[in-house]
């Protein structure tokens, strides 16, 4: 009682005026006793009770220290299959009508499966993230890295979902690939990172796919590809090492050693694998000839399969040295190890490491695409969800035009960035099945990496823009919103930056002698001729088509200005692909005959932005041989790097 009527002793210091109710407190409250005041035990219970009596008279907000219930009421998901009606839409465009109906079953049943199960284990995952056992109640070294139960439990829905299965069964035929992408667009948000050691499971059965499937890798593709649980395998990534980087071709400094049996023992530091508490992995390291000797460069990498434990479950030859502290992707046991004689068998031929890796980057690069894309449905879907109950200005959120505003733009982001997922998922479902031609295959190599590092900007965006939605809700991490954010920050880095894809999109362009170009062009003029007779698409198909030809005329410029130029203009060229094919794309959707007037008005938002950066760039001089120095200048202004140099 002291301490609660001291503090409204104070309250005449703010009060309006006299005749306020909180202002006369003071005078029907006792006053405060003097220290060292004594009152019986009488006293103090009628004192208590006639000051709970007036506080509830007066009805002073916050009097009490109970404040109630929290007062906003939470976003809530339904099945994300039924309320995406947009991925309805694109089914039912491009299945065939008996696939459409098996494979809107199984969404639907699983999207309810997400809400119902999944999301609530994802949850648990990010709450309770792997710890490391170095040592067991004896002493003796176990490294044994500990994940919650609700780690395992997304492991054996893997199975039982056969997210990986579907791919390597192909029910579907060529449609196989969209229908797994599908699945796993609805599951990723919810999955506790579970998605990163199936994107690497993904990966490690298409390398085996490719490279034949016969004596051990046989069992593995077996495991990979089942639906029991108790078989289901995933696969890891062990390619990073203490120079870290993409460069793997100078970084790799792991040895292998050939035993009598025909079998490597495998030596060296891997300073970052991805999902580490999987079955197996692959990994690449250097043979070792019997002087020792070894090749450097990419030529000297060959490419292994190793199961992380033996028969009787000890590691193989493995010591993990810790596990690694990121800024997301906490759920995923991500980690740094000693290969010292880890038994492994060699897959690839001799120095075709690299090379018998690609399949690998393939998936998993796609696998990035799907899980930027399904973070940024996830946001939009939960950000609509808490307009429609949220009132700020005595009116709904949703009821503001400038939020709903907001929101569409992000919404415009989502779906283009949607059917480049599914553009990519259809042409990988063309080459697995033979069915591919040229032109699809020049698409599916140029379109992985301008994707991947073009939605992984966009996830980061949206996402950022999607958390605001939520005002200061958005940044509290027991909201569980948080995390999108972070975990949005690996998809820019994790196989390839920004950077480093943009030069592999170059590199695919000279290697194909400009043939992957001509694809592009191609491809982009295909899909916009179906929507140039459509009056309400005519602008935007003009300006898709002014975009084109302005890159074609930037790719002959450019021929004459050299290697740098070209380099300078990597990054802006790989974005100007990534809008002008999502915008072919979104016009074609908007042409079908089922498509909406949202599908039209989304089409028309797109085109409305630059689509050519890189012709708005080089007018502006940003790759002139000027550019070069002076960028270096800006960076660096002042910093004794360069001291002696202006």
């Amino acid at each position: 009682m002291f301490c609660r009527v001291r503090l409204v002793s104070h309250l005449p210091r703010w009060s309006p005026g006299t005749n306020h109710k909180l202002w006369k407190l003071r005078c029907l409250l006792p006053q405060c006793p003097k220290l060292g005041a004594k009152m019986s035990a009488g006293q103090s219970q009628k004192a208590e009770t006639r000051d709970k009596g007036t506080l509830q008279e007066l009805k002073v907000p916050f009097a009490r220290t109970e404040t109630g219930t929290f007062f906003q009421e939470q976003p809530r998901i339904g099945n994300q299959y039924l309320e995406d009606a947009f991925l309805q839409r694109y089914l039912k465009t491009h299945l065939p009508s008996q696939v459409l109906e098996k494979v809107s079953l199984d969404l639907e049943r699983f999207g309810a499966r997400v809400t119902a199960e999944i999301d609530s284990l994802g949850r648990e995952c990010e709450l309770n993230p792997p710890a490391l056992l170095h040592y067991d109640a004896w002493g003796r070294r176990v490294d044994h890295i500990v994940t919650c139960p609700a780690w395992k439990r997304m492991k054996e829905i893997a199975a039982e979902e056969g997210l990986i299965a579907e791919a390597y069964e192909r029910k579907y035929s060529i449609w196989s690939r969209v229908q797994q992408v599908s699945k796993l667009y609805l599951y990723a948000p919810s999955a506790g990172l579970f998605t990163c050691p199936l994107a690497m499971t993904d990966g490690a059965a298409k390398v085996i796919e490719s490279l034949g499937i016969s004596g051990p890798l046989a069992k593995a593709f077996g495991h990979l590809t089942s639906r029991d649980p108790k078989k289901f395998w995933t696969s890891g990534q062990w390619m990073t090492e203490r120079k870290g980087g993409s460069d793997v071709a100078s970084g790799t400094e792991s040895v292998a050693r050939e035993q009598p049996d025909g079998t490597y023992c495998l030596y060296g530091f891997k300073w970052f694998t991805s999902a580490t508490d999987s079955d197996m992995t692959l990994t690449l390291a250097r043979i070792m000839d019997a002087q020792g000797r070894v090749e450097q460069g990419s030529k000297g990498l060959s490419l292994f399969f190793l199961e992380v434990r033996d028969k009787e479950g000890k590691l193989n030859g493995i010591e993990v040295q810790r596990l690694k502290q990121k800024l997301g992707t906490r759920q995923v046991p991500t980690a740094e190890l000693l290969l010292d004689g880890s038994k492994a068998h060699r897959i690839s031929a001799e120095g075709r490491g690299v090379a018998s890796i690609a399949n690998m980057l393939t998936i998993t690069r796609i696998h990035n695409v799907i899980s930027a894309v399904a973070g940024m449905r996830r946001v939009i879907n939960l950000a609509r969800e808490y307009a429609s109950k949220r009132v700020v200005f005595g009116k709904l959120i949703k009821d503001h035009p400038l939020h709903m505003q907001t929101m569409a733009r992000l919404e415009v982001e989502t779906r283009g960035a949607f059917l480049m997922l599914m553009e990519i998922a259809r042409l990988l479902g063309l080459e697995e099945t033979k069915m591919a031609s040229e032109q699809d295959l020049h698409l599916l190599r140029l379109l992985t990496p301008v994707a991947k590092l073009y939605t992984g900007k966009q996830a980061i965006a949206v996402i950022s823009e999607g958390l605001e939605c939520f005002g200061g809700q958005g940044y509290m991490e027991d909201t569980g919103l948080p995390v999108a954010l972070r975990d949005a920050q690996v998809l820019t880095i994790w196989e390839g930056t920004t950077n480093i894809l943009s030069l592999d999109v170059l590199r695919s362009l000279a290697k194909s002698q400009g043939q992957v170009l001509a694809a592009f062009c191609s491809g982009v003029q295909g899909k916009l001729e179906l929507a140039s007779s459509i009056s309400e698409l005519e602008s935007s198909v003009q300006l898709l088509q002014d975009a084109l030809h302005r890159l074609g005329q930037f790719t002959q410029r450019v021929g004459s200005k050299g290697a740098v130029a070209m380099e300078l203009a990597a990054r802006d060229f790989a974005y100007t692909l990534a809008r002008i094919y999502t915008g072919a794309l979104l016009l074609e959707h908007a042409a079908q005959p089922d498509a909406s007037s949202t599908d039209t008005y989304a089409a028309q938002r797109w085109c409305k932005q630059d689509l050519c950066p890189i012709d708005s760039e080089e007018k502006a001089g940003c790759y002139d041989d000027k550019a070069v120095s002076m960028d270096t200048y800006l960076v660096y202004e002042g910093n004794p790097v360069l001291k002696g140099k202006l």
